[in-house]
């Protein structure tokens, strides 16, 4: 799985919702960075859809905006080729009515010659979910095709179960990609290569060993741009149901019988349906000072840009310990980070310094690996301090490092469904959060550039929040040094 081979099928992109926010920020310049490695195949074009009536020359201009805006740069190439495969199809797309995607795609098909493999990628608001794939039932979209869904893959149980019986009416399960990008980071992946490469973390895996498990993204960004599809969703359903489930699950599960796609994907499935759902005492929500002033927020809204829970996991491995997950917008710092904090030796004969023995993967960009252990302070007395060490991934030998929508758009073409999720871990999900969707506590009050409600210090305690603690030599609640 770690090796990359370029596609040589022929295939047709067709990307719907592809002038909206996702396409042009992660999308497409993910696709144009696999252009520049050479990982596209051999022949290829690349279909937008929406409902606006937009030229090909038209599309093209956007798509170089996008990449001047997001990166990567038109100008660092191959620009002029990648540009020619590009056209649009405008008029939408339903069951009822095709737009004028099936035109162009007969088009493309044609210039490519043969039977062309199909990705459909759906960039858009998952309500419309359905509707795509109704009608790439009715126009006979299905064969040949692979479908990347974008999450989340529902929003409750009930239309997680309308969703994928829709679904499997048209494609079977081997066509479907359910993304979660969290899974496509480099050191997302390294939470198992470590773990199960190394004797020197293998053996200590456990309860007996570790305390507790830390899965901290916090974000400085604001929600104005995106307001009114945020104030639908919310922090659980944004991130909680989606990222943090996922990589707790990453975290926890047991040791599979290989790398292989099916064995990664039975391992963290299964170790999701030991999740217990989650109790009111074991949440926090919040919401940050002045989320009710953006235009398109209501003045009353009761959405959450916070959220921290406390999860169990019921496995003879991990039980009794907390993972404790925390995301939020408006916080101190952005960071994406997964730490495990080791239990204190026993007995214990000397003061240690608190959280002194940490694992911590950084999944931003192409990722870290930090540890902190107790050393002794350099001098004459015999004083116990914390020292770390950090690797970045990218000093690895030989690595060919990818940004994870790339990363995971390669392995769609590829048919390597290992870092996507499947139906049977995704029901378990709704049923862990279903109680806390159905009747959410009201969120709490919290001002901008802090690490969010004190009241969800309690979770971690003891010893408290990695990330925000003056015992991690990190920024205080209010975001100073310390």
């Amino acid at each position: 799985m770690f090796e990359l081979d370029r596609v040589s099928d022929p295939t047709v992109f067709v990307l719907y919702g592809a002038t909206g926010d996702l396409a042009r920020r992660m999308v497409l310049p993910a696709l144009f960075r696999l252009a520049q490695a050479g990982l596209l195949p051999h022949d290829w074009r690349l279909i937008g859809n929406g409902r606006g009536d937009v030229s090909h020359e038209d599309f093209r201009a956007r798509v170089h905006d996008a990449l001047t805006e997001f990166g990567p740069q038109p100008q660092e190439g191959p620009w002029e080729e990648f540009c020619s495969r590009l056209l649009f199809a405008g008029g939408g797309f339903s069951a009822d009515d095709p737009g004028s995607l099936l035109e162009v795609l007969a088009d493309a098909e044609r210039e490519l010659g043969g039977s062309p493999q199909r990705v459909h990628y759906f960039a858009v608001p998952p309500a419309a979910f359905g509707t795509l794939t109704r009608g790439l039932g009715r126009h006979g979209l299905a064969a040949r095709s692979r479908v990347v869904f974008e999450k989340p893959f529902g929003t409750s149980m009930d239309s997680f179960h309308a969703l994928d019986r829709a679904v499997h009416q048209v494609l079977d399960e081997s066509q479907v990609f359910r993304i979660d990008h969290f899974l496509g980071k480099e050191a997302a992946q390294d939470l198992y290569a470590v773990r199960f490469g190394n004797g020197l973390f293998s053996g200590v895996w456990d309860r007996s060993h570790v305390a507790a498990v830390q899965v901290d993204v916090p974000e400085v960004l604001d929600v104005a741009d995106r307001a009114a599809f945020y104030d639908s969703t919310g922090a659980v359903l944004d991130m909680l149901v989606t990222h943090l489930f996922q990589v707790a699950a990453e975290v926890a599960m047991e040791p599979p019988a290989s790398f292989g796609a099916d064995d990664l994907a039975a391992a963290r499935e299964a170790v999701i349906g030991a999740f217990r759902t989650l109790e009111p005492d074991d949440v926090v929500l919040g919401q940050f000072e002045g989320y009710r002033d953006i235009d398109g927020v209501p003045d009353d809204s009761r959405t959450e840009t916070f959220v921290a829970v406390r999860l169990w996991v019921d496995t003879e491995r991990w039980r009794g310990v907390p993972f404790l997950l925390r995301t939020g917008k408006q916080l101190a710092e952005s960071r994406q980070q997964v730490s495990l904090l080791f239990r204190r030796p026993d007995p214990v004969v000397h003061e240690l310094p608190a959280m002194g023995n940490v694992l911590t993967f950084d999944l931003a960009g192409e990722g870290e690996l930090d540890l902190s252990l107790v050393v002794k302070v350099p001098g004459p007395e015999l004083a116990l301090g914390t020292a770390h060490t950090a690797l970045p991934l990218r000093t690895v030998l030989g690595g060919h490092p990818l940004p994870p929508y790339a990363r995971l758009i390669h392995d769609v073409l590829l048919g390597d469904r290992t870092l996507f999720t499947r139906p049977d871990g995704l029901e378990h999900v709704w049923q862990v959060a279903g109680p806390l969707l159905a009747d959410k506590p009201e969120p709490v009050s919290y001002p901008k550039g802090s690490w969010g409600p004190a009241e969800a210090d309690r979770l971690a305690e003891p010893p408290g929040w990695l990330l925000g603690s003056s015992a991690s030599d990190g920024p205080d609640r209010h975001g100073q040094a310390v």
